[in-house]
Protein backbone atom coordinates (compact mmCIF):
# COMPACT_ATOMS: atom_id res chain seq x y z
CA UNK A 1 0.00 0.00 0.00
CA UNK A 2 3.00 2.30 0.24
CA UNK A 3 2.73 3.21 -3.43
CA UNK A 4 -0.91 4.24 -3.13
CA UNK A 5 -1.90 7.77 -2.21
CA UNK A 6 -4.29 7.65 0.74
CA UNK A 7 -5.50 11.23 0.77
CA UNK A 8 -9.30 11.28 0.93
CA UNK A 9 -11.24 12.92 -1.90
CA UNK A 10 -11.66 16.63 -1.28
CA UNK A 11 -15.42 16.52 -1.84
CA UNK A 12 -15.99 14.13 1.07
CA UNK A 13 -15.71 14.64 4.82
CA UNK A 14 -12.63 12.67 5.83
CA UNK A 15 -13.67 11.94 9.42
CA UNK A 16 -16.98 10.40 8.32
CA UNK A 17 -15.35 8.14 5.75
CA UNK A 18 -12.60 7.23 8.22
CA UNK A 19 -15.07 6.25 10.95
CA UNK A 20 -17.05 4.25 8.40
CA UNK A 21 -13.79 2.56 7.40
CA UNK A 22 -12.94 1.70 11.01
CA UNK A 23 -16.30 0.05 11.65
CA UNK A 24 -16.00 -1.87 8.38
CA UNK A 25 -12.65 -3.27 9.52
CA UNK A 26 -14.07 -4.21 12.94
CA UNK A 27 -16.96 -5.86 11.13
CA UNK A 28 -14.42 -7.79 9.06
CA UNK A 29 -12.92 -9.21 12.27
CA UNK A 30 -16.35 -10.24 13.51
CA UNK A 31 -17.27 -11.91 10.23
CA UNK A 32 -13.91 -13.69 10.28
CA UNK A 33 -14.98 -15.03 13.69
CA UNK A 34 -18.23 -16.31 12.21
CA UNK A 35 -16.42 -18.08 9.37
CA UNK A 36 -13.27 -19.33 11.12
CA UNK A 37 -14.22 -19.84 14.80
CA UNK A 38 -17.04 -22.28 14.30
CA UNK A 39 -16.33 -24.34 17.41
CA UNK A 40 -17.01 -21.40 19.75
CA UNK A 41 -19.82 -19.28 18.34
CA UNK A 42 -21.07 -16.72 20.83
CA UNK A 43 -24.60 -16.11 22.04
CA UNK A 44 -26.41 -12.78 22.29
CA UNK A 45 -25.62 -11.53 24.89
CA UNK A 46 -22.52 -13.62 25.50
CA UNK A 47 -22.41 -16.36 28.11
CA UNK A 48 -20.32 -16.03 31.26
CA UNK A 49 -17.97 -18.84 30.19
CA UNK A 50 -16.86 -16.98 27.04
CA UNK A 51 -13.09 -16.47 27.17
CA UNK A 52 -11.98 -12.83 27.68
CA UNK A 53 -10.15 -12.67 24.33
CA UNK A 54 -13.14 -13.90 22.34
CA UNK A 55 -15.42 -11.72 24.46
CA UNK A 56 -13.41 -8.58 23.71
CA UNK A 57 -13.17 -9.48 20.01
CA UNK A 58 -16.95 -9.68 19.80
CA UNK A 59 -17.47 -6.48 21.81
CA UNK A 60 -15.32 -4.52 19.36
CA UNK A 61 -17.84 -5.30 16.63
CA UNK A 62 -20.80 -3.98 18.62
CA UNK A 63 -19.96 -0.43 17.56
CA UNK A 64 -20.41 -1.30 13.88
CA UNK A 65 -24.17 -1.38 13.26
CA UNK A 66 -25.14 1.69 15.36
CA UNK A 67 -22.38 3.80 13.83
CA UNK A 68 -22.93 2.67 10.26
CA UNK A 69 -26.70 3.20 10.36
CA UNK A 70 -26.35 6.60 12.06
CA UNK A 71 -23.80 7.62 9.41
CA UNK A 72 -26.27 6.50 6.74
CA UNK A 73 -28.74 9.02 8.14
CA UNK A 74 -26.06 11.70 8.29
CA UNK A 75 -25.00 11.00 4.70
CA UNK A 76 -28.65 11.23 3.62
CA UNK A 77 -28.91 14.70 5.15
CA UNK A 78 -25.74 15.80 3.34
CA UNK A 79 -27.14 14.39 0.09
CA UNK A 80 -30.33 16.37 0.67
CA UNK A 81 -28.37 19.55 1.33
CA UNK A 82 -26.64 19.16 -2.04
CA UNK A 83 -29.55 17.91 -4.16
CA UNK A 84 -32.67 18.93 -2.23
CA UNK A 85 -35.06 17.04 0.10
CA UNK A 86 -37.09 15.57 -2.78
CA UNK A 87 -34.00 14.06 -4.38
CA UNK A 88 -32.88 12.71 -1.01
CA UNK A 89 -36.26 11.11 -0.44
CA UNK A 90 -36.21 9.44 -3.86
CA UNK A 91 -32.64 8.24 -3.47
CA UNK A 92 -33.31 6.81 0.00
CA UNK A 93 -36.36 4.91 -1.22
CA UNK A 94 -34.68 3.46 -4.32
CA UNK A 95 -31.42 2.58 -2.62
CA UNK A 96 -33.32 1.11 0.32
CA UNK A 97 -35.20 -1.23 -2.01
CA UNK A 98 -31.91 -2.09 -3.74
CA UNK A 99 -30.34 -3.08 -0.40
CA UNK A 100 -33.32 -5.24 0.57
CA UNK A 101 -33.02 -7.15 -2.71
CA UNK A 102 -29.24 -7.35 -2.33
CA UNK A 103 -29.59 -8.94 1.12
CA UNK A 104 -31.74 -11.82 -0.06
CA UNK A 105 -29.65 -12.45 -3.19
CA UNK A 106 -25.90 -11.74 -3.32
CA UNK A 107 -25.40 -11.31 0.43
CA UNK A 108 -27.24 -14.47 1.44
CA UNK A 109 -25.47 -16.45 -1.26
CA UNK A 110 -22.14 -15.19 0.08
CA UNK A 111 -22.98 -16.63 3.49
CA UNK A 112 -24.30 -19.98 2.28
CA UNK A 113 -23.01 -20.67 -1.25
CA UNK A 114 -26.44 -22.25 -1.67
CA UNK A 115 -29.00 -21.18 -4.28
CA UNK A 116 -31.84 -22.82 -2.31
CA UNK A 117 -30.94 -22.27 1.36
CA UNK A 118 -33.09 -23.43 4.24
CA UNK A 119 -32.84 -19.98 5.85
CA UNK A 120 -32.54 -16.47 4.46
CA UNK A 121 -30.84 -14.29 7.06
CA UNK A 122 -32.24 -10.76 7.10
CA UNK A 123 -29.29 -8.94 8.57
CA UNK A 124 -27.66 -5.53 8.54
CA UNK A 125 -27.97 -4.76 4.80
CA UNK A 126 -31.67 -5.62 4.99
CA UNK A 127 -32.26 -3.35 7.98
CA UNK A 128 -30.25 -0.49 6.50
CA UNK A 129 -32.45 -0.71 3.40
CA UNK A 130 -35.69 -0.70 5.38
CA UNK A 131 -34.39 2.11 7.61
CA UNK A 132 -33.61 4.20 4.53
CA UNK A 133 -37.15 3.65 3.23
CA UNK A 134 -38.53 4.68 6.63
CA UNK A 135 -36.33 7.78 6.69
CA UNK A 136 -37.59 8.69 3.23
CA UNK A 137 -41.06 8.81 4.77
CA UNK A 138 -39.88 11.00 7.66
CA UNK A 139 -38.14 13.61 5.51
CA UNK A 140 -40.31 16.70 5.37
CA UNK A 141 -41.26 16.57 9.03
CA UNK A 142 -39.71 19.21 11.27
CA UNK A 143 -36.22 18.26 12.40
CA UNK A 144 -37.22 18.41 16.07
CA UNK A 145 -40.07 15.99 15.44
CA UNK A 146 -37.73 13.57 13.65
CA UNK A 147 -35.35 13.89 16.61
CA UNK A 148 -38.19 13.12 19.02
CA UNK A 149 -39.28 10.09 16.98
CA UNK A 150 -35.69 8.83 16.85
CA UNK A 151 -35.16 9.27 20.59
CA UNK A 152 -38.47 7.58 21.45
CA UNK A 153 -37.67 4.58 19.26
CA UNK A 154 -34.16 4.21 20.68
CA UNK A 155 -35.11 4.69 24.33
CA UNK A 156 -38.64 3.31 24.37
CA UNK A 157 -38.71 0.25 22.14
CA UNK A 158 -37.83 -2.05 25.06
CA UNK A 159 -41.29 -1.29 26.44
CA UNK A 160 -42.58 -3.43 23.57
CA UNK A 161 -40.63 -6.52 24.66
CA UNK A 162 -43.67 -7.87 26.50
CA UNK A 163 -45.66 -8.08 23.25
CA UNK A 164 -45.55 -11.42 21.50
CA UNK A 165 -47.75 -12.47 18.58
CA UNK A 166 -47.96 -16.26 18.13
CA UNK A 167 -46.97 -17.64 14.74
CA UNK A 168 -50.50 -18.61 13.76
CA UNK A 169 -52.01 -15.14 14.37
CA UNK A 170 -52.44 -12.27 11.92
CA UNK A 171 -49.69 -9.71 12.21
CA UNK A 172 -46.93 -12.02 13.35
CA UNK A 173 -44.86 -11.42 10.18
CA UNK A 174 -45.06 -7.65 10.53
CA UNK A 175 -44.19 -7.82 14.23
CA UNK A 176 -41.26 -10.14 13.54
CA UNK A 177 -39.89 -7.64 11.06
CA UNK A 178 -40.49 -4.64 13.32
CA UNK A 179 -39.44 -5.80 16.75
CA UNK A 180 -39.22 -9.48 17.64
CA UNK A 181 -36.40 -11.58 16.28
CA UNK A 182 -37.85 -14.70 14.73
CA UNK A 183 -38.60 -16.73 11.62
CA UNK A 184 -40.95 -16.01 8.74
CA UNK A 185 -42.12 -18.99 6.64
CA UNK A 186 -41.55 -18.57 2.91
CA UNK A 187 -43.91 -21.34 1.82
CA UNK A 188 -44.50 -19.72 -1.57
CA UNK A 189 -41.01 -20.81 -2.64
CA UNK A 190 -40.72 -24.40 -3.95
CA UNK A 191 -38.10 -25.47 -1.36
CA UNK A 192 -40.15 -23.81 1.46
CA UNK A 193 -37.38 -22.01 3.36
CA UNK A 194 -37.81 -19.48 6.15
CA UNK A 195 -36.41 -16.00 6.74
CA UNK A 196 -34.67 -15.09 9.99
CA UNK A 197 -35.03 -11.46 11.11
CA UNK A 198 -31.68 -11.04 12.80
CA UNK A 199 -32.10 -7.24 12.82
CA UNK A 200 -35.63 -6.19 13.85
CA UNK A 201 -36.37 -2.78 12.40
CA UNK A 202 -37.89 -0.34 14.93
CA UNK A 203 -34.82 0.67 16.96
CA UNK A 204 -32.73 1.07 13.80
CA UNK A 205 -35.25 3.56 12.42
CA UNK A 206 -34.52 5.53 15.57
CA UNK A 207 -30.77 5.36 14.94
CA UNK A 208 -30.98 6.50 11.30
CA UNK A 209 -33.31 9.33 12.36
CA UNK A 210 -30.77 10.52 14.95
CA UNK A 211 -28.06 10.42 12.29
CA UNK A 212 -30.23 12.54 10.00
CA UNK A 213 -30.78 15.09 12.77
CA UNK A 214 -27.02 15.44 13.26
CA UNK A 215 -26.63 16.46 9.62
CA UNK A 216 -26.74 20.24 10.14
CA UNK A 217 -23.64 19.99 12.32
CA UNK A 218 -21.76 19.04 9.13
CA UNK A 219 -23.33 21.60 6.82
CA UNK A 220 -21.15 23.82 4.66
CA UNK A 221 -21.72 26.85 6.90
CA UNK A 222 -21.29 25.01 10.22
CA UNK A 223 -18.35 26.10 12.33
CA UNK A 224 -15.94 23.19 13.05
CA UNK A 225 -15.51 24.16 16.70
CA UNK A 226 -19.28 24.14 17.23
CA UNK A 227 -19.56 20.77 15.46
CA UNK A 228 -16.91 19.33 17.77
CA UNK A 229 -18.70 20.68 20.81
CA UNK A 230 -22.01 19.16 19.71
CA UNK A 231 -20.40 15.80 18.99
CA UNK A 232 -18.69 15.61 22.37
CA UNK A 233 -21.87 16.64 24.16
CA UNK A 234 -23.94 14.07 22.25
CA UNK A 235 -21.39 11.35 22.98
CA UNK A 236 -21.27 12.27 26.65
CA UNK A 237 -25.04 12.36 27.07
CA UNK A 238 -25.52 8.97 25.37
CA UNK A 239 -22.74 7.25 27.26
CA UNK A 240 -23.79 8.76 30.59
CA UNK A 241 -27.35 7.58 29.94
CA UNK A 242 -26.03 4.10 29.29
CA UNK A 243 -23.97 4.07 32.48
CA UNK A 244 -26.95 5.16 34.57
CA UNK A 245 -29.30 2.58 33.06
CA UNK A 246 -26.76 -0.23 33.24
CA UNK A 247 -25.85 0.61 36.82
CA UNK A 248 -29.51 0.47 37.81
CA UNK A 249 -29.58 -2.96 36.10
CA UNK A 250 -33.23 -2.58 35.17
CA UNK A 251 -34.94 -0.99 32.17
CA UNK A 252 -32.93 -0.62 28.98
CA UNK A 253 -31.34 -4.06 28.89
CA UNK A 254 -33.34 -7.30 29.22
CA UNK A 255 -30.33 -9.33 30.44
CA UNK A 256 -28.89 -8.34 33.83
CA UNK A 257 -25.18 -8.13 34.61
CA UNK A 258 -23.51 -11.27 35.88
CA UNK A 259 -23.87 -11.19 39.68
CA UNK A 260 -20.72 -13.19 40.44
CA UNK A 261 -18.35 -11.62 37.90
CA UNK A 262 -15.10 -10.07 39.17
CA UNK A 263 -12.19 -8.16 37.69
CA UNK A 264 -12.00 -8.08 33.90
CA UNK A 265 -15.12 -10.19 33.49
CA UNK A 266 -17.12 -7.77 35.66
CA UNK A 267 -16.11 -4.95 33.30
CA UNK A 268 -16.95 -7.04 30.25
CA UNK A 269 -20.28 -7.98 31.81
CA UNK A 270 -21.15 -4.30 32.10
CA UNK A 271 -20.81 -3.97 28.32
CA UNK A 272 -22.40 -7.34 27.51
CA UNK A 273 -25.61 -6.07 25.93
CA UNK A 274 -28.38 -7.41 23.73
CA UNK A 275 -27.92 -6.69 20.02
CA UNK A 276 -30.84 -8.59 18.42
CA UNK A 277 -32.85 -6.40 18.67
CA UNK A 278 -30.52 -3.77 20.12
CA UNK A 279 -31.49 -2.75 23.63
CA UNK A 280 -31.63 0.91 24.60
CA UNK A 281 -28.43 0.36 26.59
CA UNK A 282 -26.73 -1.17 23.54
CA UNK A 283 -27.50 1.81 21.31
CA UNK A 284 -26.66 4.43 23.94
CA UNK A 285 -23.34 2.75 24.71
CA UNK A 286 -22.03 1.97 21.26
CA UNK A 287 -23.49 4.95 19.41
CA UNK A 288 -22.04 7.12 22.17
CA UNK A 289 -18.62 5.53 21.64
CA UNK A 290 -18.96 5.97 17.88
CA UNK A 291 -19.88 9.64 18.24
CA UNK A 292 -16.84 10.20 20.45
CA UNK A 293 -14.67 8.51 17.82
CA UNK A 294 -16.09 10.79 15.14
CA UNK A 295 -15.19 13.82 17.23
CA UNK A 296 -11.76 12.42 18.07
CA UNK A 297 -10.92 11.65 14.44
CA UNK A 298 -10.40 15.38 13.94
CA UNK A 299 -7.03 14.85 15.63
CA UNK A 300 -6.12 11.66 13.80
CA UNK A 301 -3.00 11.95 11.59
CA UNK A 302 -3.77 12.46 7.92
CA UNK A 303 -2.06 9.18 7.01
CA UNK A 304 -4.28 7.17 9.36
CA UNK A 305 -7.38 9.00 8.13
CA UNK A 306 -6.44 8.21 4.57
CA UNK A 307 -5.91 4.49 5.23
CA UNK A 308 -9.30 4.16 6.96
CA UNK A 309 -10.94 6.16 4.17
CA UNK A 310 -9.88 3.51 1.65
CA UNK A 311 -12.46 1.18 3.19
CA UNK A 312 -14.96 3.84 4.25
CA UNK A 313 -15.41 5.45 0.85
CA UNK A 314 -16.59 2.19 -0.77
CA UNK A 315 -18.28 0.34 2.12
CA UNK A 316 -20.85 -1.73 0.25
CA UNK A 317 -18.27 -2.81 -2.32
CA UNK A 318 -15.97 -3.89 0.53
CA UNK A 319 -18.86 -5.63 2.30
CA UNK A 320 -19.63 -7.84 -0.67
CA UNK A 321 -16.01 -8.55 -1.56
CA UNK A 322 -14.94 -9.51 1.97
CA UNK A 323 -17.86 -11.93 2.46
CA UNK A 324 -17.06 -13.85 -0.70
CA UNK A 325 -13.34 -13.77 0.05
CA UNK A 326 -13.75 -15.07 3.62
CA UNK A 327 -16.12 -17.86 2.63
CA UNK A 328 -14.08 -18.81 -0.41
CA UNK A 329 -10.83 -18.82 1.59
CA UNK A 330 -12.35 -21.12 4.20
CA UNK A 331 -13.66 -23.51 1.54
CA UNK A 332 -10.20 -23.51 -0.05
CA UNK A 333 -8.58 -24.20 3.33
CA UNK A 334 -10.91 -27.17 3.66
CA UNK A 335 -9.14 -28.78 0.71
CA UNK A 336 -5.82 -28.80 2.62
CA UNK A 337 -6.97 -29.24 6.22
CA UNK A 338 -9.57 -31.65 7.50
CA UNK A 339 -12.84 -29.68 7.75
CA UNK A 340 -14.66 -30.21 11.02
CA UNK A 341 -17.84 -28.30 10.17
CA UNK A 342 -19.18 -29.47 6.84
CA UNK A 343 -16.81 -28.05 4.25
CA UNK A 344 -15.39 -25.43 6.64
CA UNK A 345 -12.39 -25.32 8.95
CA UNK A 346 -12.06 -23.62 12.34
CA UNK A 347 -8.91 -22.08 13.83
CA UNK A 348 -7.93 -22.96 17.40
CA UNK A 349 -7.27 -19.49 18.88
CA UNK A 350 -9.11 -16.17 18.66
CA UNK A 351 -5.85 -14.36 17.86
CA UNK A 352 -5.90 -15.97 14.43
CA UNK A 353 -9.11 -14.08 13.67
CA UNK A 354 -7.32 -10.73 13.80
CA UNK A 355 -4.47 -12.04 11.64
CA UNK A 356 -6.82 -13.47 9.02
CA UNK A 357 -8.87 -10.26 9.02
CA UNK A 358 -5.70 -8.22 8.57
CA UNK A 359 -4.68 -10.34 5.59
CA UNK A 360 -8.13 -9.89 4.00
CA UNK A 361 -7.96 -6.12 4.59
CA UNK A 362 -4.58 -5.92 2.86
CA UNK A 363 -5.83 -8.07 -0.01
CA UNK A 364 -8.94 -5.97 -0.61
CA UNK A 365 -7.41 -2.52 -0.05
CA UNK A 366 -6.23 -1.92 -3.66
CA UNK A 367 -9.64 -2.88 -5.08
CA UNK A 368 -11.46 -0.69 -2.52
CA UNK A 369 -9.14 2.21 -3.24
CA UNK A 370 -9.65 1.90 -6.99
CA UNK A 371 -13.41 1.55 -6.75
CA UNK A 372 -13.67 4.46 -4.31
CA UNK A 373 -11.79 6.70 -6.73
CA UNK A 374 -13.88 5.53 -9.66
CA UNK A 375 -17.05 6.15 -7.67
CA UNK A 376 -15.98 9.75 -7.11
CA UNK A 377 -15.15 10.38 -10.77
CA UNK A 378 -17.97 8.65 -12.61
CA UNK A 379 -21.40 10.02 -13.41
CA UNK A 380 -22.95 6.58 -13.83
CA UNK A 381 -25.95 6.36 -11.52
CA UNK A 382 -25.64 2.64 -10.71
CA UNK A 383 -22.19 3.14 -9.18
CA UNK A 384 -23.67 5.43 -6.51
CA UNK A 385 -25.68 2.50 -5.18
CA UNK A 386 -22.45 0.70 -4.25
Amino acid sequence: MSSVSVAPPASRIASIDALRGLVMLLMLVDHTREYFYLHAQVSDPMAADTTPGLFATRLCAHVCAPVFIALTGLAAWLYGQKHGPGAARGFLFKRGLFLVVLEVTLVNFAWTFDLTPETYFLQVIWVIGLSMIALAGLIGLPRRLILLIGALLVLGHNLLDVIHIPAEQIGTTVWTILHERGRIPLDFLPWQPSARTSYPLLPWIGVIALGWCAGPWFSRDSRPDRRQRYLWWAAGIMFAGFVVLRTLNGYGEPVARWPDAHGVMAVLSFFNLTKYPPSADFILCYLGIGTALLAGFKHLPARALGVLTIFGSAPLFFYLVHLYLLHGANRLAGLFFEPAYGALVSVDHWGWLWLIAGAVALATAPACYGFGRYKQRTDQAWVKYL
